[in-house]
């Protein structure tokens, strides 16, 4: 049995002020919340102060991005020993990254790998866009960023990590696939991939979530789809009602 694991990713927003005041709002009521694996990622700048904030609860702080470098000259850069002591997660290769940063297949693999050699737990973000959805290229496109994203790494370090499905059409464009397509794309071109190149106990293990326009009133749909084990949260994790959300996600 996976554990349900939904992450709320802030993007650029909420100032480390604002940050915190949030999460001493929502904290007790996620608090209460049990069965299911709860962590918020704000920007770099409030995670010192989220943490602090969420210290004596079983809440996570993940961040957004990182370098796979221990040091050096990467000016705007955060290198993995500078999150560590204030994170357990950190999302990877999010379509806003690869989009509008060029980032590539294989620095989500560097990544990745510097991720779990330093101990955080990295969330690898695959997805297509609605041209290559529309013209059937979705199964060879995720399962080959699966396949790149995952490529070195052993079958224990594969199975600690999480993966999040986000069709790039569906993210903060109020449109998402329905439960049954994203079950069936999480089914053959995620799990699929990792049962070939790590073997199916190794996929079993993994834990992969879904994520574009996720709410609180659809999420239990999602969730009742066998291969889906969480979400990965934008807009909807910026507000209160991100504590319900996280309620419907148990069941």
């Amino acid at each position: 049995m996976r554990t349900p694991i939904i992450a709320g990713n802030w993007k650029m927003n909420k100032t480390a002020v604002e940050a915190v005041e949030f999460v001493r709002e929502i904290r007790n009521g996620l608090g209460q919340i049990k069965g299911v694996d709860k962590v918020v990622c704000p920007p770099f700048i409030s995670l010192p102060g989220v943490f602090d904030a969420l210290q004596a609860t079983d809440i996570g702080v993940g961040a957004q991005n990182m370098h796979f470098a221990d040091s050096g000259a990467y000016t705007g850069e955060c290198a993995p020993n500078m999150l560590t002591p204030f994170c357990q997660y950190v999302i990877i290769g999010h379509s806003e990254r690869r989009e509008y940063f060029n980032e590539t297949d294989e620095g989500v693999n560097q990544k990745a790998k510097a991720a779990l050699a330093h101990g955080l737990t990295p969330i690898i973000c695959v997805g297509e866009t609605l041209a290559q959805n529309e013209a059937g290229e979705t199964q060879a496109f995720v399962s080959g960023q699966v396949r790149a994203a995952l490529d070195g790494l052993t079958a224990e370090q594969v199975a600690s990590l999480i993966i999040a499905y986000e069709p790039i059409w569906a993210i903060g464009t109020g449109k998402s696939a329905t439960a049954a397509q994203a079950g069936s794309i999480i089914g053959l071109s995620v799990r699929g991939p990792i049962a070939e190149m790590f073997g199916e106990e190794t996929a079993q293990k993994v834990r992969i979530q879904y994520g574009g326009s996720v709410k609180e009133h659809n999420i239990a749909d999602y969730m009742a789809q066998p291969d889906i084990d969480g979400a990965l949260v934008g807009g909807a994790s910026l507000k209160a009602s991100f504590v319900e959300l996280v309620r419907n996600a148990k069941g």
